[in-house]
This record gives C-alpha cells, sequence and structure tokens, in this order.
C-alpha cells in the first residue's frame, strides 16, 4: 500500500513581535515550507528527500527523523493515532535557515499538518498543536509557540507557555500590514537563547509588561496610537541587536517613515515592521535601500495582518 502524496504548507512567522517574548507570533503571507505526505506498508516515518530554496537537495539539513523538526513533528502525531502503516516524507524548505522567520517551527506545523491530513479521522488545529510543537521544541530547546502558533493558525496569536496548548487568535486591524526584511545573515536560535539574560530589574520588567498590555489593547480595539506607542521592546531586542549590525539604521529609517514599530524578528536576522496599508510598499523600499547601502543582501516580504495559516494545498 503506497498513497498519492497529499502536500500541506505552513507560512514563516515573526517570533515576539518585538513586545511578547516567546508570547506573540504574526504569520506571514506568502513564504513558507512544505511538506508531502503519503502512506506506506513499512511502520514509522521517513524522510525521503528534502530540497532547498532552489529546488535542488537541500546540502545541510539532516534526513535522520529523529533530527528534522518537520519528521519528529510527523511521528509524534503519527504513533499517537496509532496507526498500522508508515509514513514517507518530501521536504520543500521555502524559508531561509537560522533566519528569525520561525524555519524550523513551519516544518514542524506542514509535517504535522501533512501526517495528520492522512488520518482516517483527522484531529483539529487545535489538537494538532502539541505535536508541532514536538518538532519545535527539538530546534529550539524550549517549548514556546510564538512561531508554531501563527504558522498553524494564521495572524496573530498570543501563546504563552503556562496556558499551551490553549492559545488565543487575536484579530489586528484590516488596516495594517506587516513587512519583513531577511538580510544575508545567519543567526542559531538555541544559541542566541543561551546568550539572554536570566535576571532584569523589576522597572525594566514592568515596563516590557505595560508595553505588551498597551500593544495588545490597541489591536483589540483597533486604536492605531495605542500600537505605536507600545510596539518596542526594551527587554529582548538591546540584547540582540549586536548579532544584525544592520538593524539599527533600518529600525530608525523605519520609524521614521511611518512605522508604527520596527524590531528583531524572533531572535533574528530578519527585521519586521508594522505600518498603515498605505505606507507598506515605500517603507519596503527604504527599509531594503537602508540594507543594501549597509553592505548586505536582502529579501524582503509584505503580508497582510491578518494572513492565513497552515493548509493542505491541491
Amino acid at each position: 500500500m503506497t498513497d498519492k502524496y497529499i502536500t500541506a504548507f505552513a507560512p514563516a512567522s515573526i517570533g515576539n513581535v518585538g513586545v511578547g517574548f516567546d508570547m506573540l507570533g504574526l504569520a506571514i503571507e506568502n513564504v513558507g515550507d512544505r511538506v508531502s505526505a503519503r502512506k506506506t506498508e513499512e511502520k514509522g516515518v521517513r524522510i525521503k528527500e528534502i530540497y532547498d530554496l532552489n529546488g535542488d537537495v537541500h546540502s545541510s539539513l539532516s534526513k535522520n527523523t529523529n533530527e528534522n523538526t518537520a519528521s519528529i513533528s510527523a511521528n509524534s502525531l503519527w504513533e499517537s493515532q496509532s496507526q498500522s502503516c508508515g509514513l514517507e516524507l518530501v521536504i520543500h524548505k521555502g524559508i531561509p535557515l537560522q533566519s528569525g522567520m520561525g524555519s524550523s517551527a513551519a516544518s514542524a506545523v506542514a509535517g504535522a499538518v501533512a501526517a495528520n491530513a492522512l488520518l482516517e479521522n483527522p484531529l483539529s488545529k487545535k489538537e494538532i498543536l502539541m505535536y508541532a510543537l514536538e518538532g519545535e521544541k527539538f530546534a529550539s530547546g524550549g517549548l514556546h509557540a510564538d512561531n508554531v502558533a501563527p504558522s498553524l493558525f494564521g495572524g496573530l496569536v498570543f501563546c504563552p507557555q503556562n496556558s499551551l496548548p490553549v492559545t488565543s487568535s487575536i484579530k489586528m486591524p484590516d488596516t495594517l500590514s506587516s513587512i519583513v526584511l531577511h538580510p544575508e545573515l545567519k543567526v542559531n536560535t538555541a544559541e542566541s537563547r543561551l546568550k539572554l539574560k536570566k535576571n532584569y530589574s523589576l522597572d525594566v520588567l514592568l515596563e516590557q509588561q505595560s508595553y505588551l498590555a498597551g500593544f495588545v489593547l490597541g489591536v483589540i480595539q483597533n486604536d492605531i496610537t495605542l500600537i505605536r506607542e507600545n510596539l518596542r521592546d526594551i527587554l529582548i531586542e538591546p540584547q540582540r541587536a549586536p548579532d544584525v549590525p544592520c538593524f539599527k539604521k533600518i529600525q530608525e529609517i523605519a520609524l521614521n517613515n511611518g512605522a508604527l514599530g520596527c524590531s528583531i524578528s524572533g531572535s533574528g536576522p530578519s527585521i519586521f515592521a508594522i505600518c498603515e496599508n498605505n505606507k507598506s510598499s515605500q517603507l519596503e523600499r527604504l527599509m531594503r535601500e537602508s540594507c543594501l547601502n549597509q553592505g548586505y543582501d536582502c529579501q524582503t516580504w509584505i503580508s497582510q495582518s491578518n494572513s492565513k495559516g497552515s493548509a493542505i494545498e491541491d
């Protein structure tokens, strides 16, 4: 028994969204990973092949089932449902590695969603979440859903660790867009997390807490002024900025030209900005020009604020 492949797409994401370290994530349109899966007679999950952004065989990612986020999440879901057959996966990477755009999370989500689609009684997305997190946990060394949850559900998601598997989707104002700029740099997420300080002053924690509350309230109330005043990170951004040499100038350009906020996506090196729709094209151009002028090639994406999450493709 060997069935035809079905393919799941899972989008990239903005981890933390500046104000919400490990608690907020936002899906990105038109860029993501794909995992194709089919049933096999042989039990277990195996990876047939992995392809890179250019469609070539990937030179660095492991095909070991226990070392790839897509296969780890797919295997976790598949075993939980006591399936008598196995799975074969083909992974198509569409997100740059170590980019701060949820590359490992998107593969984990796509792997779980593809496996789920082959079940006789598929699970809901809410039920898939914890299986996808198994893959992400391997890559990042911790149980945090700020990339997995938006990649799975789409849009802006509030997902603090203490509430998992419960998450909350928060509708963004339709008048807003996100811009993501990926400079040709790499930052290892696990290593970046290890470098973060363990202790912070009460004053800093309270100020950051107020920004998180103000930003979420601004989103819920469709209050652009409140979003602008609170979309800032005094906790994690200052520690990660040195790893992204082009960030400070790009941030300055963005904030001076209409961005409501601009920070580092996840652990970096990608940089994101939130702005009103009518300013997105000009802002994208200015951010890209700033990056290029500093000697770094880059890619950029503009997304609607409530973009879709994972899906099975025809």
